[in-house]
């Protein structure tokens, strides 16, 4: 299977982290399930709605890792119910999202089997600096061990 560089252009300097989330969220995005919706609520928020008929609050987990939300399901076991017929999805899930920077989730509930998340895009500033210009040859900065 090939690799795609995204970011193979000389004038994006410092995006090997932002290549390496999309690359594992491009593996968790080939499944379905569950289903979601993206929506943008206000001028400055974001909501996420996943489908999680059949799941509790104790069998779902939503955690931000290196800027990226994850939410995960996992029925628990211990039904004594002998199915018939099965046709909702009781399988576990993982479904993660990557967050630009400075965005923040604000909350989650769960209701009617649709789980919302809350996520805030506060505004940005621009911020201007000049750089000054040295005469001469510029030395690299050494770190100190």
């Amino acid at each position: 299977m090939n690799r795609t560089v995204y970011f193979n252009s000389p004038f994006l300097l410092g995006f090997e982290h932002l290549e390496r989330l999309l690359e594992r969220t491009a593996k968790s995005a080939g499944d379905g399930y569950p289903p979601y919706n993206i929506e943008q609520s206000s001028e400055d928020s974001l909501r996420i709605t996943l489908a999680v008929a059949g799941f509790s609050r104790e069998e779902l987990n939503i955690t931000v890792e290196d800027r990226q939300l994850v939410i995960r399901g996992k029925q628990l076991e211990g039904s004594d119910r002998n199915f018939l017929h099965r046709g909702i999805a009781a399988r576990q899930f993982q479904r993660a999202f990557v967050l630009a920077e400075g965005i923040e989730v604000t909350g989650a509930a769960l209701e009617n089997g649709l789980l919302t998340v809350e996520l805030s895009r506060p505004k940005a500033d621009t911020i201007v600096r000049t750089i000054d210009i040295k005469a001469g040859r510029l030395e690299p900065k050494r770190s100190v061990s």
